[in-house]
């Protein structure tokens, strides 16, 4: 069986979990083809990562005269489905014109995209966004039915803008990543069309699985992995931070990722006098998180929104306690037994778990750290997860 991944940017260093679940899915045996919309990454530090950009094709890509061609083609070749689509488009533009523009451009990549279906037993997108509408417009254009994947939070705040209830009735399957992403889906569905909500959790790198416990940690360090974007709070990590020299604790903290708000976080490091306390490394490669997760007595990620951050699955795999906000699927992960779950947007909640990370005996955090390894290891198996996937779209 044949099964085509849609992205809207792949491969990409925050993008790994997708390229477990492919991976995954070939291991059972599916043949997968990768589709992104917009070119990867150029710089991508991640061995595997560079592996996956030779074997994805990209839409926009292609060029606007061959994706022109491949529309006009589809109207003229099926008339009757590409008026549907063109339909389905305008509707989903909702009456704005910036929006119907924008809907028209994704029928236009729909056209390219559904020439290249021949063999493909199931189209699956991950994200409710621009690449579930890419692949309901495939899917009218092409027959081929189609599921997508919801992470949040971008989907759960602007649901109807982007028009999910009909994205949802046109698919086989939306899945989404944990019982929170479903409950969110269950929202704008029809209760009769529940069954078509499907939970499959995001997956760990086998690597993960495979994690030789480390020494204990002695050293006061702590790590965050996060895009430096404005949902995962990195600006009230740095205040929590300032806090906690404020109260005289000895920490280091090292953030690594990378994003449109690191001067804004460089510049809040500088002010509050921490350039001998925290450090952004920016991205490093797989090999390069797991090491600074694994030398850290705990992974903090303060984030405002999420769906259910992969990251934290990963710190858990490793043996390193995490202190993250209780918002969205997260606490179907975290509790006090293997972690520390504070209110969002509160600053000294956050300081207070970090100093009492900081102040844990190493043998209480590592224990922490082996509940989580056990509920990870149980709960998101990448292989499992994959396979589960595969079986419910019907390609397993």
């Amino acid at each position: 069986m044949t099964i085509a991944y849609l992205v809207n940017h792949y491969p990409k260093v925050s993008h790994s979990f997708i390229r477990r679940e492919i991976l995954g899915l070939e291991e059972a045996g599916v043949q997968v083809r990768r589709f992104t919309l917009r070119p990867p990454d150029a710089d991508l530090p991640d061995p595997q990562d560079q592996a996956e950009a030779g074997k994805t094709e990209v839409v926009l890509g292609q060029g606007a005269i061959r994706l022109l061609l491949a529309t006009f083609g589809q109207l003229l070749s099926h008339p009757g489905r590409w008026f549907k689509a063109f339909r389905v488009a305008v509707a989903m533009g909702q009456g704005a014109p910036a929006r119907i523009l924008r809907q028209m451009a994704y029928l236009v990549e729909a056209c390219w995209l559904a020439g290249r279906m021949e063999g493909v037993q199931h189209l699956h997108a991950h994200f409710g966004t621009n690449p579930a509408a890419v692949a309901r417009l495939t899917h009218i254009l092409s027959g081929v039915p189609y599921s997508f994947t919801v992470h949040g939070p971008e989907e759960f705040d602007g649901p109807l803008m982007l028009d999910l209830p009909g994205k949802i009735a046109d698919a086989r399957y939306a899945v989404a990543i944990s019982s929170f992403g479903r409950s969110q889906l269950m929202r704008w569905t029809d209760p009769r069309e529940w069954g078509k909500l499907l939970v499959v959790r995001c997956g760990v790198d086998a690597i993960f699985a495979k994690a030789a416990p480390q020494p204990l940690c002695e050293a006061p360090l702590l790590s965050c992995v996060a895009r430096l974007s404005a949902q995962k709070g990195l600006p009230l990590l740095i205040e929590a931070a300032a806090l906690l020299k404020r109260r005289g604790v000895d920490f280091r903290l090292t953030v690594v990722g990378d994003g449109e708000m690191r001067r804004e976080i460089e510049q809040a490091i500088a002010s509050n006098g921490l350039q001998d306390r925290v450090v952004i490394t920016g991205y490093l490669s797989a090999e390069g998180v797991r090491a600074a997760v694994a030398a850290s007595r705990a992974m903090v990620l303060p984030s405002f929104a999420e769906g259910l951050p992969v990251v934290i699955m990963e710190a858990l795999a490793l043996r390193t306690p995490v202190i993250v906000t209780q918002i969205a699927g997260t606490p179907e992960l975290v509790d006090s037994q293997c972690g520390w779950l504070i209110p969002a947007g509160a600053i000294e909640p956050l300081a207070d778990a970090m100093e009492a990370a900081l102040a844990a005996p190493p043998e209480t955090l590592r224990a922490m750290g082996e509940i989580g390894r056990a509920r990870v290891l149980a709960q998101h198996d990448a292989l499992h997860n994959a396979r589960a996937l595969g079986e419910a779209v019907g390609v397993l």
